[in-house]
């Protein structure tokens, strides 16, 4: 039986996949093949780049026109700027994969060993493809995989060694070479040790023609890869099914084919019985609180300087884009962690929306002296007891907890979302909308078939309070929630906690509250 993948390349004949060659557009790519050009495949990590670039050397080769190698060059990581043992490494991960994928032309790749003494490092990548690319009878097209993997010295040597063997291509150089990894070339800031620099990956690979990004699925694609299972076993997928993974994963490949996994070969083995969008639900639950090693990756990602400068104004939805460096939001763009919709950004999809502030705020969640038994009762919470106690709560202990926090400005913020998260755990469902610019964050929970609106806003002037309720007011007639709440979060060193802490009841539906 075949299935979803989750780990690791697409291999046709167990899993379920989508056509490998019309993810990439092979006819543009078979253009730039046929024009001789060098040129870059870049999307973030887990959405199947290697699998769509193997699934094209493949292709290529059983056409016949070109001899096509794919190599992954990770392993010269560790070398960063001894150029020697980093070139060193990166032969030798081309030498097996030849031996590997490519036996009958083991023969023709020269003896890398012999050249080691007779040609320094920066030189030597150029020369070993030179001497191989003239050996053979076909033209190569060469694939190098996570090219950004690689540190320094290293890095740029490799780059520029290729650009010095442009001019002899196709004869004494490969034809087409396709460099892929999550940033595009030209983001590149690299720092040599040699030269005491940062040096441009756009100006030590000038000789990029085009750079393309690998996208999500679409809606009509998830449908696809999932009616495949369906195929296969019988087992369907309820209507609202696809429509709620597209909501949760916007297409992000890992995801997708994660939760289907989930359900399928876990959660639903029966199939007689069809998936539901209860068992999506149940399944994204599973995955987070799990740590799946996608999930892993990107909370690893929240530590780094620059990827926090930009998810910290994204979570509590003040500072426009202007104030942020520009590489920076690419960087954390090309991570696959932001999206950008017309002048703002926004985190990439609800999944990942829940489990920022969720990570962020783990250790504190389950540190809390509360209990989810005191805010239930006949199975409806009471959620103006739960903020009532989160207003004496916050009251008492924020300066002590948003200490720990490292994303200390939307620490307010993510302390809210630690106490809502404690008590409905299980029970219940919060759903996340934030971003930059929208000057709020919008919080929309659903618990014993009850709907709750909470706006928060930092407060500044009177203005901040009426802005927060026309917000709150439009928000709880798209959610249709019957009751809502405004938090006011005033970071005013100069009041004192009696005149930041109050409750207004604004109306049967809408109450306020200070903090």
């Amino acid at each position: 039986m075949k299935f979803f993948n989750t780990a690791g390349p697409i291999k046709t004949d167990i899993h379920y996949y989508l056509d490998l060659l019309e993810r990439i557009n092979y006819n543009d790519i078979k253009f730039l093949i046929e024009q001789e050009k060098y040129f870059i495949l870049h999307a973030p990590r887990q959405t199947g780049k290697t699998s769509c670039l193997i699934g094209l050397r493949d292709y290529l080769n059983t056409e016949g026109k070109y001899h096509c190698i794919y190599f992954n060059v990770e392993e010269g990581q560790t070398a960063r700027h001894d150029v020697e043992r980093g070139v060193r490494t990166i032969l030798g991960a081309l030498a097996q994969q030849i031996r590997f994928s490519h036996p009958k032309l083991v023969e023709k790749f020269p003896d890398y060993f012999s050249l080691y003494d007779k040609i320094p490092g920066d030189k030597l990548l150029g020369e070993v493809l030179n001497r191989f690319s003239m050996n053979l009878d076909k033209p190569l097209i060469l694939m190098i995989d996570e090219i950004d993997a690689l540190v320094g010295d290293t890095l740029i040597s490799v780059l520029r060694q290729l650009r010095s063997g442009y001019l002899n291509r196709p004869k004494g150089f490969p034809q087409s070479i396709i460099l892929c990894g999550v940033r595009d070339v030209q983001d590149y800031r690299i720092h040599s040790d040699k030269e005491k620099m940062i040096i441009a990956g756009g100006s030590a690979f000038n000789i990029k023609a085009k750079s393309i990004t690998l996208e999500n699925f679409q809606k009509e694609e998830i449908k696809k890869l999932y009616l495949k299972h369906t195929e296969e076993t019988g087992q369907i997928f309820e209507d609202d099914v696809i429509d709620y993974v597209w909501e949760l994963t916007e297409g992000q490949p890992w995801l997708v084919n994660a939760l289907a996994y989930e359900v399928a070969f876990e959660i639903e083995k029966d199939r007689s019985k069809p998936i539901t969008k209860e068992h999506i639900e149940s399944a994204k639950e599973n995955m987070i609180l799990r740590r799946d090693t996608h999930i892993d990756i990107l909370i690893d990602k929240l530590s780094e300087a620059r990827v926090q400068k930009v998810i910290e104004p994204i979570l509590y939805s003040e500072e426009e884009t202007e104030n942020l460096s520009i590489d920076d939001l690419k960087y954390v763009a090309d991570l696959g962690l932001i999206k950008k919709e017309e002048k703002k950004y926004r985190i990439s999809n609800a999944i990942y929306k829940e489990v920022i502030p969720r990570e962020l705020v783990y250790a504190t969640q389950y540190t809390m002296s509360i209990e989810p038994v005191w805010f239930i009762e006949n199975n409806k919470l009471q959620l103006d007891k739960l903020l009532k106690r989160f207003q004496q709560f916050y009251r008492e202990n924020s300066e002590v907890w948003l200490e720990k926090f490292a994303y200390k400005e939307a620490g307010p913020h993510l302390l809210l979302m630690a106490f809502l998260q404690r008590i409905i755990n299980g029970g219940g469902r919060i759903h996340r909308e934030y971003g930059l610019g929208r000057k709020r964050i919008d919080l929309f929970i659903e618990f014993g078939g009850e709907k709750f609106c909470i706006e928060t806003k930092v407060f500044r002037t009177e203005k901040s309070k009426q802005d927060g309720l026309s917000q709150l007011k439009k928000y709880m007639d798209v959610c249709g929630a019957k009751a809502g709440h405004l938090i006011l979060f005033d970071k005013s060193s100069e009041k004192k906690w009696d005149e930041k802490i109050f409750f207004q009841k604004f109306n049967e539906y809408v109450s306020i509250w200070g903090m």
